[in-house]
Parts: structure tokens; C-alpha cells; sequence
């Protein structure tokens, strides 16, 4: 660590454990695992202090001597030279370790795979060689081991160096082989009798630079701060195209001729949501990144809590925008939290239910659409108690999930008598849904089973610095709400709406496809007047039931740029920011379905 000594000292003595369990002397216990992470984390404070130019502190002389004492399991039995079809004397370079995962992967359903790559000239000189090759199979398969092997120099092997790269992989050895038929790699299966060696045929040079996995000099780091300065000049352009749109037109009803203008407008908008396709693709991360956390999340609260957990994780492809990923992985952390320390029940109760002593936790996230992420977090646990939930809350007993889930998000609220240090403070919930719905204008919804489990489903917005957004008007009042939010547009004959008592004209319900749609007045909401009847609705879903929003207008459908309102003396519910539509103007995002579970709430009360 170049004279970083307190972190050598650590370094070491972790090395030296970790040594012998790759030699196959010893294997990592729970209690090896977890003082290992403790040397992690403490030299990860001091390489923070190194960064920040900070005086380092020393090794702590506790975390040395424990480390210097570990107690490394007992050496399990050593795998057969010979169980994986291996040549014995290429067997023999693989550790005890190496052999060990190759095995326990084909235990688990994956395909342990040798594939082996030769150097060349000419791959060379198409950038394809072993770091570019380990990059590109990396993204297909869990990379064991790479070990270089000198072969008789010819025509196949220019330098006599060849490679053996031993993986897993949901990919038989004839699909992986397939994925890199024009970069010379051979794979064969191991671990069973090779009845097709799916070693490929002759060598083709790749047609394009595309095809050709580059290594690292395709990436480029960048830090997040220029990323926002970039998103922040966009939405500067897109405030001007707005304020120049307006200009246009009022040229066009003075009678100027803006034919040619109008044209190279709708040019420069084009260009503008291409250029704003860019910038949201590389503010872009995968879920799977930002999850990467979640299992020693889970791995400490289960040591915590004595409870045996599996964790289960499908992400696929899906990302997000890093904004939104920093604001939701705070709600996550909580759903993890909770489903393991309430719902999950301990080993001793599982066996009792007649459930498997271990539980299963999923957490599964994907894109719907383009505009939506939807992640959800299940357990196989006991399920949440209405009748508990609503005895703690001092309410009624919810009669559906949906108001089960408003009781579960109220502040404070708490099942447990005492606070631990995972839970009982009343702060989760809430924190979540205001992730959810008031930061992010998503959803979250909740489905329980009682001895079943439970699965709390967010569903966000991909971005939410600029959004495809409808304004419309009420009372002569501009509003924006974002697309995604919007189920359907209806056209209301006010004559067929129908009022309670009182001829209330905050809620009317209306005949939807045979089915009673309650009809919100946004005009009732913000007590503008009623001077005209509404004659569109727009209809969004919350907890799964469908609510109209009644307004008088729909003036369009357009990219917004969303300032969110950071003074705490300025937040309202229901209201997720503010945007600027070109006359310099504040002019107001809403956030219908924290407005409907406001406006809906008051009415029930």
C-alpha cells in the first residue's frame, strides 16, 4: 500500500487466512467471515482517510490480534483430481478452492465450462486478447479461474501461450461457443462425459471494430457532479425551445409568416429529445449494481436475528437513472429490514408452520415501458396482522390491503414494544412511502397473505429530472402531471356525473366500462371556483383502484423539467415540484395519487 502501513498490517494477516483456505488447508466459518469484512471496512476508512488528505489512523490493535487468532474451519475433503475430466496435470494447477466452486456450481444447475484462447497477431490487432476476452465472458458467465498454459509454438499458437478460462454459466458450451464464434475460443463442458465438445471450427476474423470487445479503452469514468452539470444545461435548452415555441407563435397571430421558423423549431425539438436520450442513457445504472449491497444487508441481519434467510435477487437488465437509484436504495434497505426482522419468523416457528427453517427473500425489479421501473421485495413469512396493525394504530381494522398499507405508513407507527437495532422506531414505512410517492411521484402497493408472506411493489419513474409530461387546466389554473402517472384520459358529460349527499363537488362517480369511477374536482381540491363544468378526467391508480381527476382542458402533451421543492416549509402533499412551461411562470407538477389518498382520506374521516 506504498507506506501505507496500518493498512499492510491488516492487509496480511487477512491475506494469511485467506491463503490457506485457497490451499485447501482451511474453509471460512460464519465467525471467519465476519471479522474478514471488519478488516474490509477498516481498510476502507483508512484509504478514505488517505484520499481525504486526513491524518491515517493505526490498525486497531483488537481487530490485529483477532484477526492473528481466527479460528478457520477444519479442511473439508479434498476434491478428486479426476472428478471434473480434467487432464491430472492441468487438474493439479487448479487450487482446492477452484475445484470446489467448479463443483458446487454444477451441484447447483450451472454448467462448468473450460474455454480456452489462443494469442495472436492478428487477434491483436483487432484488440481481442485475454483482458478484452475475460471482459466479454465475464458478462455470460462467473469467471473461477485463468490459468496461462505454454503450448508447442505453430501456426495455431504464433507465441506458444494459450489459456484455459474455467467458468459457470447458465450457457451450455455450444451457446457460449456460439456468442464468440468469430474470436477463436474453443469451449468444451466439464464435470460429465464430453459427448459434444462444442469446439468451434475455423477461425474468422470479426467483419467490424463493433463485434470486438475493446477492455477498458472503450470506458470512460466520469465523474456524477459533470453528469448533473450536463443534465442541468439540457434543461436549460429545453426551457429556451419552450420560451422561443412561445415567441413563434406570437408572431404567427401578428401575421408574420413563421413557416420556415416553425420548421427548423420542429427540427430543433427532434434533436433536443435525442439529445436528451443521450444524456439520460449515460446517467443510467443497472439495478443489479445498486442492489450489489443488499446481500451483506442481509447476510448481517440474519446473524443479528439468529433467522437462516435466502436471499434471491432478479434484476435482469432493468436501470434507473443514478438520481433515482440513490433516493430508492434508502426504501429498499428498509423493506429488507422488515421483511426479515417482522415477517420472516425464526427457524424454530418455521419448522413448527410446516415451512422450510430457511426463508426466502426476493427482490425482483424490471422496466415497465419506457417510463417505469417496478420492484418489488417478498417474503415467505407470516404475513401482516390487520387485526395487530390496527389495535397499535388506534384504527379501524383495514378491510383491504391498500388501507392495511396507508396504517403501515404512518409516522411512528411501530408493532414492536421495544426498538432494536434493526427496527421499532415507527420510521420505516413512512420513509419508504415518502421515497415512493412524495420524492419520486411513484407508487407503493402492498399484497399480503396471512402465513404466507407478504410483497411490497414500488413502481418509479425512470428519471425524474425531465419528463414527458400532460398539461392541462382547471379554472383557468395550468397544471403538469407526468405521463407515466396517467392510466386514461376521459372525455365526462357532466350531466351523467352523479354527487352524494350535499351535491359535494370535491367527488362524483361516473360509469366506467360498467364499473363506479370516483371523480375528483381539482378545481374542489384547490379551491379555485367552479365557474364551468369539467370535461376531462384523467384517471391514475392507487393501491390497484382507479380515481379521476376532473379538469377543464388538455392543453398537450410535452418534455418538462421538474424543480423539486426542497424548503420543507413549501412541501405539500400532493405536489412534487414546479417547471417552467417558457412564460417564466412557475407552474405546478402534481402528484395526483398522493392528491386522490389525500382527498379520499378527508372524505372518509
Amino acid at each position: 500500500m506504498v507506506g501505507v502501513e496500518p493498512v499492510v498490517a491488516i492487509a496480511h494477516l487477512m491475506e494469511a487466512s485467506l491463503r490457506a483456505v485457497d490451499q485447501g488447508k482451511a474453509h471460512l466459518t460464519a465467525e471467519a467471515t465476519d471479522l474478514l469484512l471488519q478488516g474490509v471496512r477498516a481498510i476502507e476508512q483508512r484509504v478514505w482517510a488517505l484520499r481525504d488528505g486526513v491524518p491515517i489512523p493505526e490498525a486497531p490493535p483488537s481487530l490485529l490480534a483477532r484477526l492473528e487468532a481466527v479460528d478457520l474451519g477444519q479442511a473439508r475433503p479434498q476434491t478428486p483430481p479426476g472428478a471434473l475430466g480434467l487432464d491430472p496435470a492441468l487438474s493439479a494447477k487448479l487450487a482446492p478452492m477452484d475445484r470446489e466452486a467448479l463443483l458446487q456450481g454444477l451441484a447447483a444447475g450451472k454448467n462448468a465450462l473450460r474455454a480456452d484462447f489462443t494469442p495472436s497477431p492478428e487477434r491483436a490487432a483487432a484488440q481481442i486478447n485475454i483482458t478484452s476476452m475475460r471482459a466479454a465472458l465475464s458478462a455470460h458467465a462467473e469467471l473461477v479461474k485463468v490459468l496461462p498454459l505454454s503450448v508447442p509454438a505453430g501456426p495455431q499458437a504464433p507465441g506458444g501461450l494459450a489459456f484455459a478460462i474455467f467458468l459457470l454459466s447458465a450457457l451450455n458450451a455450444e451457446e457460449l461457443a456460439a456468442l464468440f464464434a468469430t474470436r477463436g475460443l474453443k469451449v468444451r463442458q466439464l464435470g460429465r462425459a464430453p459427448e459434444q465438445s462444442g469446439v468451434l471450427g475455423e477461425e474468422v476474423e470479426p467483419e467490424s471494430q463493433d463485434e470486438t470487445e475493446a477492455g477498458h479503452s472503450g470506458l470512460v469514468r466520469v465523474e456524477v457532479a459533470r453528469l448533473d452539470e450536463t443534465m442541468e444545461r439540457l434543461s436549460a435548452l429545453i426551457v429556451t425551445r419552450y420560451r422561443l415555441a412561445r415567441a413563434v407563435t406570437e408572431l404567427a397571430s401578428s401575421g408574420a409568416d413563421t413557416r420556415a421558423l416553425s420548421q427548423i423549431m420542429a427540427e430543433n425539438a427532434r434533436q433536443l429529445r435525442d439529445l436528451r436520450a443521450a444524456v439520460l442513457q449515460v446517467r443510467m445504472v443497472r439495478v443489479s449494481e445498486v442492489l450489489e449491497r443488499v446481500p451483506l444487508l442481509v447476510r448481517g441481519l440474519c446473524r443479528k436475528t439468529g433467522k437462516v434467510v435466502r436471499l434471491e435477487l432478479d434484476t435482469g437488465p432493468a436501470e434507473v437513472d443514478k438520481a433515482v437509484a440513490e433516493r430508492i436504495f434508502p426504501a429498499i434497505v428498509h423493506l429488507v429490514r422488515n421483511a426479515i426482522d417482522h415477517a420472516i419468523e425464526s427457524p424454530d416457528e418455521r419448522k413448527a408452520a410446516g415451512k422450510p427453517e430457511e426463508g426466502v427473500l426476493r427482490i425482483v425489479c424490471f422496466q415497465r415501458g419506457s417510463h417505469r421501473l417496478e420492484l418489488s421485495v417478498e417474503d415467505d413469512g407470516r404475513g401482516v396482522d390487520r387485526e395487530q396493525v390496527a389495535k397499535r394504530a388506534g384504527r379501524e381494522v383495514p378491510q383491504n390491503d391498500a388501507a392495511l398499507l396507508d396504517l403501515l405508513c404512518l409516522p411512528g407507527l411501530s408493532t414492536r414494544d421495544e426498538a432494536t437495532t434493526t427496527s421499532g422506531r415507527g420510521m420505516g414505512m413512512d420513509i419508504v412511502k415518502r421515497i415512493a410517492t412524495s420524492q419520486l411521484g411513484g407508487e407503493l402497493t402492498l399484497t399480503t397473505r396471512p402465513g404466507q408472506g407478504s410483497t411490497f411493489t414500488l413502481r418509479v419513474p425512470l428519471t425524474v429530472t425531465i419528463i414527458d409530461a400532460f398539461v392541462f387546466e382547471c379554472e383557468g389554473h395550468r397544471f403538469v402531471a407526468p405521463v407515466s402517472m396517467i392510466e386514461e384520459i376521459l372525455e365526462i358529460d357532466p350531466a351523467k356525473l352523479s354527487h352524494g349527499p350535499g351535491n359535494d363537488s370535491l367527488a362524483a362517480m361516473i360509469q366506467r366500462r360498467g364499473e363506479a369511477l370516483p371523480i375528483l374536482g381539482l378545481a374542489g381540491i384547490f379551491r379555485l371556483g367552479a365557474s364551468a363544468p369539467a370535461t376531462r378526467a384523467l384517471v391514475i391508480r392507487r393501491g390497484g383502484e382507479a380515481t379521476g381527476f376532473a379538469v377543464h382542458r388538455m392543453l398537450g402533451q410535452q418534455e418538462v423539467v421538474v424543480r423539486p421543492l426542497e424548503d420543507p416549509l413549501l412541501r405539500v402533499p400532493g405536489i412534487s415540484g414546479a417547471t417552467d412551461l417558457g412564460d417564466g411562470k412557475p407552474t405546478l407538477v402534481l402528484d395526483l395519487a398522493a392528491l386522490a389518498g389525500r382527498a379520499l382520506g378527508k372524505e372518509a374521516a
